[in-house]
């Protein structure tokens, strides 16, 4: 069957953007620090402070970070400089780093195939030590643990996944850890925002391990783990959920460390996945009759599949877990579900007579676990240019499309059951983190509250209303605050965060900064060809 699950339509060209008019403008005598000192601003966190978007951090992408925002409005109230890894390197502004598998090109929107895709080109970034400590101390990719880890810059430890690339370019020495050369700038003020990939990682891979062996497809039978009762981040997978102890523990000595001078500064909280595109964007029934290539189609696959899980599935008491295909309105597409009853038996048994014993234990392996999705499913981004697509992993070309007659594995997916574990850490970790913020008197920035706004709008202090209705058209594609790859900000969204934190400084700290214009910076990167 033809994929025919392209998730966007040509984008329209231009944009007017609208300036925000004040009747009582606010001049630069106005501005105040108020009780906080801007003198030496040292930002922690990991890619949301890193200014990574589109996939990436690429030389132009960094300019935006909202670190860098903030600095810039700092330094109207006697703010220092501010310093950010160097990208110099990133000639071609292309972001990824040469040499290192899955650290590709940028996201650009290629508007002749009207699909988000990698820029053409050959990344340019290499991992020649600056050993240089920096004002933006985030880290893409890091765990909260992470930053207290000694040798976590150290190109020897790469290979074995003890170290991160993107700290190898500038950590200090082979043996420094992230919170070590924040602390060489002397902060008197700081921000904070770590944490969301203790949870994260878990999220956008469906709740499975990453690089198991065999094809991609038996990640489905090997879930990542929950570490919740077990604080030895030594024992942790990539994918793992951090232990809320283990969080709480290490986010006081980061806090400590980030104090020990007297510094103020604000911490932010953790978003809730279900608030961004990446898990809101592919619905869970995709499957329209065309799609499925019409009613002859969809007759036979409901004879020859369909119609038997579901009388299987029926006869041991679950008549909703497969039901049949509709010709009249779209159909959810069918997933592995890992807390799923395992039907291998039964399907296998009830195919015997009429599919012979290899092809009915075929068929019960295929489908033990499988069911069709439901609204509570969230089906990951990525999975757009899936479903439909052959299965390199199936026994017989008959029963081959991803989620049509072929279980889509599960790192596509985020079951409800899985989404449970990931409330309940995002819970713990932002419970520690207004905690801990309320011991030391620092401020919140309550960025969970800001980001699920975007469900439903976010209205910006310049007047525009953000969605994160993510790819609908030429209405709202430069109203989206989230970058390509549905994950992270783009420049424009950055400016927001930079904005919310503005105001909790202004709030807590009795300052008056100047807040950004979110119109005033780039959305989605649209390219006529690729």
């Amino acid at each position: 069957m033809k994929n025919k699950f392209i998730y966007l339509a040509i984008l329209a060209a231009g944009f007017a953007s609208c300036e925000p008019e004040f009747e009582n403008p606010v001049t630069t005598d106005d501005y105040s620090a108020g009780e906080a000192d801007f003198s030496s601003y040292v930002a922690v966190g990991n890619s949301l402070t890193a200014g990574y978007m589109d996939g990436t951090v690429y030389k132009s992408g960094q300019a935006n970070s909202f670190p860098n925002l903030l600095a810039q409005q700092f330094a109207l109230v006697g703010g220092g400089a501010f310093t950010q890894p160097s990208y110099e390197d990133d000639v071609n502004n292309l972001g990824g780093i040469s040499g290192i598998p899955g650290f590709g090109t940028r996201l650009v929107i290629d508007a002749a195939q009207g699909r988000p895709e990698p820029l053409v080109g050959t990344p340019t970034i290499t991992l020649a030590p600056q050993a240089t400590a920096y004002n933006n101390m985030g880290v893409p990719g890091a765990k909260s643990f992470h930053l207290v880890a000694p040798g976590y810059g150290n190109a020897a430890g790469l290979a074995l996944g003890q170290a991160n690339p993107y700290f190898v370019r500038h950590a200090t020495s082979s043996t420094a850890t992230v919170i070590g050369d924040a602390m060489m700038k002397n902060p008197t003020f700081f921000t904070n925002w770590i944490g969301n990939n203790d949870v994260l990682s878990y999220a956008t891979s469906g709740g499975t391990r990453p690089d198991n062996p065999g094809t991609p497809e038996d990640e489905s039978l090997l879930p990542a783990t929950d570490q919740t009762g077990n604080p030895n981040a030594a024992s942790y997978g990539s994918n793992d959920i951090t232990d809320p102890t283990l969080f709480a523990g290490v986010y006081t000595q980061l806090i400590a460390a980030l104090t020990s001078n007297g510094a103020k500064g604000v911490v932010a909280t953790i978003p809730n996945v279900t608030s961004i595109p990446y898990f809101t964007t592919v619905p869970y029934a995709p499957l329209s009759p065309a799609a499925l290539g019409g009613s002859a189609n969809i007759d036979a696959l409901n004879a020859q599949l369909y119609g038997p899980l579901n009388g299987i599935f029926t006869a041991y008491g679950e008549p909703n877990r497969v039901k049949l295909l509709s010709a009249a309105s779209a159909n959810p597409i069918l997933i592995y579900d890992v807390d799923a009853i395992d039907r291998s038996a039964e399907i296998t048994g009830a195919l015997t007579p009429s599919l012979g014993a290899p092809t009915a234990t075929a068929f019960g392996a295929v489908f033990g676990k499988a069911r069709q999705a439901t609204a509570e499913d969230l089906v990951v981004l990525p999975a757009s240019s899936v479903i439909g697509t052959p299965n390199a992993s199936s026994p017989s070309p008959l029963i081959n499309l991803n989620g049509v007659s072929y279980p889509m594995p599960s790192k596509w997916v985020l079951t409800a059951n899985e989404q449970a574990k990931v409330e309940a850490a995002t819970t713990a970790y932002n419970n520690a983190i207004v905690s801990i913020a309320a011991t030391n008197d620092l401020a919140v920035a309550d960025m969970n509250v800001i980001l699920n706004q975007l469900v439903s709008g976010l209205r910006a202090d310049n007047g525009t209303l953000y969605t994160a209705n993510y790819f609908s058209g030429g209405t709202t594609e430069f109203k989206v605050l989230f970058s390509l790859d549905g994950v992270h900000p783009n420049a424009r969204g950055y400016s927001v965060i930079a904005n919310e934190i503005i105001k909790v400084i202004n709030e807590f700290y009795n300052a008056k900064l100047p807040l950004l214009n979110p119109n005033n910076y780039p959305g989605i990167h649209i390219v006529p060809t690729n």
